[in-house]
């Protein structure tokens, strides 16, 4: 999987609702396909860094039952089920949770770093 940042952030509801606003812009000649796609990649690279650098809450599982696993191109996929999540809050018990883990590693290069308007000086 040699990419310059994951692309599994598209699969958020944020990442639907930008891919549809895109598509529409597109279709209706408002934004260039190349525009869209650069925009998207932006969007891949920003999600990994506001999660890097911006969020810090923290959540634990316990008593859950693995139901399924794999690996597919250093992207794991773990299948929970009656998993205890807790974080400093609540805690709740998930039927079913469904996790998706990706090595960085398998990055094709370094992403270059992003600069909000948070993270200046």
């Amino acid at each position: 999987m040699a990419t310059e940042a994951f692309e599994m952030y598209r699969q958020s509801e944020i990442g639907y609702a930008l891919t549809e606003t895109l598509d529409e812009m597109v279709s209706s000649g408002v934004l260039s396909p190349d525009l869209a796609i650069t925009v998207l990649l932006q969007f891949d690279k920003s999600m990994g860094h506001a999660l890097d650098k911006h969020v810090k809450s923290r959540a634990f599982f316990k008593r859950g039952n693995l139901r399924t696993y794999r690996n597919c191109d250093d992207v794991w996929t773990l299948i929970l089920r009656d998993v205890t999540f807790k974080n400093e809050d609540i805690e709740t018990v998930l039927h079913k949770v469904k996790i998706v883990a990706c090595d960085s590693a398998a990055l094709k290069k370094p992403l270059e770093p992003i600069t909000c308007h948070q993270c200046q000086p």
